[in-house]
């Protein structure tokens, strides 16, 4: 996917981006951040409370529609009163709260290679690539729709970056291969171009059943192990507004079952499917995500949950959604804020609503992800790529979105405040008037001192004229080709590779699942 007939490099100043003297990228080891700066909280905790209590109310008052037989059946076992049109299920406070008890604060995911494994929760951070696109795009080639080969490729970037801590679903969606058999030929490629955690999709049982089985073969374990060891995830968005459907609750069933994380996200988008305040839609984003929350209790009391966010607004003017706007970020924060006044693991998402790679992306990709993190998020979905409000992939904006998390990892690092870097010694040696930049205390720290980035251009304006007054899509256009040119697919043991080919042969053999077409 190189670009063919590009000028010629000028020669610079400016360092290469190709990587390591031994071909490797010059970036830190992987290992999850930490928070080092408490989160802000979007409202008084007075009013936070009115939120919570608002949406207990709706649950027990106006109730949720949830249109899965046995979910309802389990519902109604459990207490909940069903309303008249046998599709409601209202739920009382004390109940909902009851469910909660059992949450796990936090828990280990572990991914097929033990040193991706990562935590979620507590005060550790988890990055993922971007997930669901229809579309992938690129400078050299345009837009298109999801196939493959970009697929591919973006489990490739994926994997060579760490700060890239997981695969979020499919980057692209590949329609190229038929819907019976995408989900086997996409967990296949989770499994083998990456080796660390992903997320499936809930789309019916069968779907969950054979990526839970693929995932318990690519770790090499038995279902007990896998069954007390999270290993994949899966996100459930409620279909707001208070409904539960079917292919939802059965993944939570599926997932919950054997011990493997849901990450419960209702996208409630105020003026559209939430009431037009951010308030209201605060209320159903949360009542949403408690009713799912307390059912995956249900299934399995202690099973992994993750409370998501994606509370947003939409253009009142075209009724498109709208991303990394000032009412995204308050609810972000006060989203984050929920969750931990339920001590439950919190997700959002670094997004926005731009058609290109320009300023728009930039402020708003930063707007969003300033708010998850000042949020308290500790998973971060569509953490690099997302562009068009989610309709499609980037390449450059994935490169972009890494330099952006590269960023975060940097400033979450904590301030070294050891007597050696207080330098009081050095700055009495140095004195008034003078500079630091010969010292023996610069001289022994500046190679690691300070974030070097990938993609910034720091030269001068006459330097980077010389250059041919590179931009920073150009720069992230060669950085991506540049990168996949040194992928190196991970090592898996034969015998399991062997296994998972011929599970994906059988099950193509079999017919996949059943579809429309």
């Amino acid at each position: 996917m190189t670009s063919k007939g590009s000028a010629p490099r000028r020669r610079s100043r400016r360092r290469s981006h190709r990587g390591t003297p031994d071909g490797s990228i010059a970036q830190r080891p992987f290992k999850q951040p930490r928070r080092t700066l408490a989160p802000i909280d979007g409202v008084s905790a007075d009013e936070l409370e009115s939120i919570h209590e608002g949406s207990l109310r709706v649950l027990q008052d106006t109730g949720i529609a949830v249109l899965h037989d046995e979910a309802r059946e389990r519902f109604r076992s459990a207490g909940a009163r069903i309303g008249a049109d046998g599709l409601r299920v209202h739920l009382d406070p004390d109940f909902v709260l009851a469910q909660l008890k059992t949450v796990p604060g936090s828990f280990r995911l572990h991914a097929r290679n033990p040193a991706h494994d990562v935590e979620i929760g507590g005060d550790a951070l988890a990055f993922c690539m971007m997930a669901s696109a229809p579309n992938a795009s690129c400078m050299d080639r345009g837009r298109r729709t999801g196939n493959q080969l970009d697929y591919r490729n973006f489990l490739k970037l994926s994997q060579l970056h760490n700060v890239l801590h997981m695969n979020g679903g499919y980057p692209c969606e590949p329609v190229d291969v038929h819907a019976s058999v995408r989900h086997l030929e996409c967990v296949r490629d989770l499994l083998t171009l990456t080796d660390k955690a992903f997320c499936i999709y809930s789309l019916g049982a069968e779907r969950n059943q054979d990526a839970i089985e693929m995932t318990r073969i690519g770790r090499g374990v038995s279902v007990e192990q896998l069954r007390e060891q999270p290993s994949v995830w899966t996100v459930i968005n409620t279909n707001s507004p208070l409904q539960l459907d079917i292919p939802m609750m059965q993944g939570i069933i599926e997932m919950s079952g054997m011990g493997q994380p849901v990450v419960i996200t209702p996208f409630t988008l105020a003026g559209a499917m939430a009431p037009v305040t951010i308030a209201g839609a605060l209320v159903l984003q949360n009542a949403e995500a408690l009713a799912a929350i307390a059912f995956s209790q249900l299934v399995r009391p202690g099973a992994p949950v993750v409370y998501g966010g994606f509370t947003s607004n939409v253009d009142m003017k075209s009724g498109s959604p709208a991303f990394g706007t000032p009412e995204y970020m308050r609810a972000q924060l006060v989203g984050g804020q929920l969750a931990r006044r339920y001590a439950i693991p919190y997700r959002s998402s670094n997004v926005c609503a731009a058609n290109t790679i320009d300023a728009q992306a930039a402020y708003e990709s930063v707007f969003s992800l300033w708010g998850a993190i000042n949020g308290g998020v500790n998973m971060l979905k569509h953490g690099a790529g997302w562009l068009e409000g989610g309709l499609c992939c980037s390449y450059e904006k994935t490169m972009l979105d890494i330099e952006l998390l590269q960023m975060v990892e940097k400033l979450m690092e904590p301030l070294d405040l050891s007597a050696e870097a207080l330098a009081l010694e050095a700055i009495a040696d140095v004195g008034p008037g003078g500079h630091f930049f010969g010292t023996a205390h610069t001289q022994e720290r500046y190679r690691d001192a300070f974030h070097a980035p990938m993609l910034s251009d720091w030269r001068n304006f006459e330097s980077w004229l010389e250059a041919g007054s590179p931009t920073t899509m150009q720069h992230a256009n060669r950085l991506w080709k540049e990168r996949l040119e040194i992928y190196q697919a991970p090592a898996i043991d034969g015998g399991i590779a062997a296994e998972l080919d011929e599970y994906v042969e059988r099950r193509t053999a079999e017919g996949g699942v059943k579809t429309d077409f």
